[in-house]
């Protein structure tokens, strides 16, 4: 189980780096591209673990097993979103969106239930069931659209990439400023310094969705086009 928490921390420390390399590189330039590929890559593994690891010690599972499937979902369709599969496209847009559907449903009944037992659920508060549950259903019925209309080009192909990506990256940088306020005497702990590297990630999202979708202004950004395939994800 050492090596399991050690893969974990690893694959998470990675994540951040890859991400926020990816976040404040040239969009769609070499380095964001290499950064998000492998950034996609860390995720997954810290997510595999990290719901493994929850599940087998019972730690928090009922909000750290949701989140690593959150987590996993979010960047991989994100990634399949610029770079669709050569096959099987449909079939993994259907299957994404029942998970993630699957989680928000659940997450946002776990938020309800902690809301009627003053305000916690087995001792988690009900705001990140709430966060988790919203934005599972926001995914899912972004794909649902997807999945009717078809490939995705432009400003709305780069806003679901974008968003998706981020959010990815905010889940990890949460669970690294939950885990360093662990660490660090309470007299000591700075909120505003502990909360920056979600509140960067926040930031720069809407900064880049308003360029994208609001002002339309595609500036700045590297190869952008219509996907390579007909596929749905694109």
């Amino acid at each position: 189980m050492r090596l399991t928490y050690a893969v974990h921390i690893l694959a998470g420390s990675l994540g951040l780096l890859f991400g926020y390399v990816a976040l404040y590189a040239t969009k769609g330039g070499t380095r964001h591209r290499t950064s998000g590929r492998l950034f996609v890559y860390a995720m997954l593994t810290m997510a595999a673990f990290g719901g493994m690891i929850a599940l087998v010690r019972d730690i928090a599972p009922a909000i750290n097993i949701p989140a690593a499937l959150l987590t996993s979902y979010l960047a991989i369709t994100a990634l399949t979103t610029v770079r669709p599969p050569a096959a099987g496209g449909r079939w993994l847009d259907v299957a994404a969106m029942l998970v993630a559907l699957a989680v928000g449903v659940t997450m946002l009944t776990f938020g309800f239930e902690a809301l009627a037992n003053d305000g916690k659920r087995n001792g988690m508060p009900a705001f990140p069931f709430f966060m988790f549950g919203v934005v599972g259903t926001l995914g899912s019925v972004g794909d649902i659209r997807m999945i009717r209309s078809g490939a995705l080009r432009g400003a709305r192909r780069l806003a679901r990439h974008l968003w998706r990506m981020c959010f990815a990256l905010f889940i990890a940088a949460l669970s690294f400023s939950v885990q360093l306020a662990k660490m660090i005497p309470t007299p000591a702990r700075i909120p505003a310094l502990l909360a920056l590297p979600m509140l960067a990630v926040l930031v720069t999202m809407a900064y880049w969705l308003w360029r994208v979708r609001v002002k339309g202004s595609l500036r700045g950004i590297v190869g952008v086009g219509a996907p390579q395939t007909a596929s749905s994800t694109g």
